[in-house]
């Protein structure tokens, strides 16, 4: 029998095309199914940032296959975290959720050199968020 997952996070930026991507990768990856993981935009691009791609490629994490979406209530709804990354007040906030402002810069139009220490940092924050819900257990 499949027990349910510990929390579920949704992460949001603008064009859900770069940071969240990055971020939802990353915990998909380290978390695996323990975590339930969400992503999406307030204004949705059209594709993935092929440098964001590119930098989590090369740290061993595949994301290529992934589409922005866009941002909906019910997403917010049914999460347990939900982290921005620069979408400002276009998250709606419900009680009892866990809202999380993570200040990265933005990779959109940089080539995959200035993506990498965004890649990074995002990596660490993810480390610390499954950190913190590992620690709620």
């Amino acid at each position: 029998m499949p027990t349910a997952p510990l929390a579920s996070v949704l992460f949001v930026c603008v064009h859900n095309a770069g940071r969240s991507q990055m971020a939802a990768g990353f915990l998909s990856h380290l978390a695996g199914d323990r975590i339930e993981v969400r992503s999406a935009g307030s204004v949705p691009g059209d594709r993935l940032n092929p440098a964001a791609a590119e930098a989590m490629r090369e740290a061993g994490v595949d994301i290529s296959g992934q589409r922005p979406k866009v941002l909906t209530t019910e997403a917010v709804q049914a999460s347990d975290y939900v982290i921005t990354m620069g979408c400002g007040d276009a998250c709606p906030v419900f009680p009892g959720k866990r809202y999380l402002d993570w200040t990265l810069e933005d990779p959109a139009g940089q080539g995959v050199e200035a993506v990498r220490p965004i890649r990074d940092r995002i990596k660490v924050l993810v480390e610390d968020l499954i950190a913190e819900v590992d620690a709620q257990q």
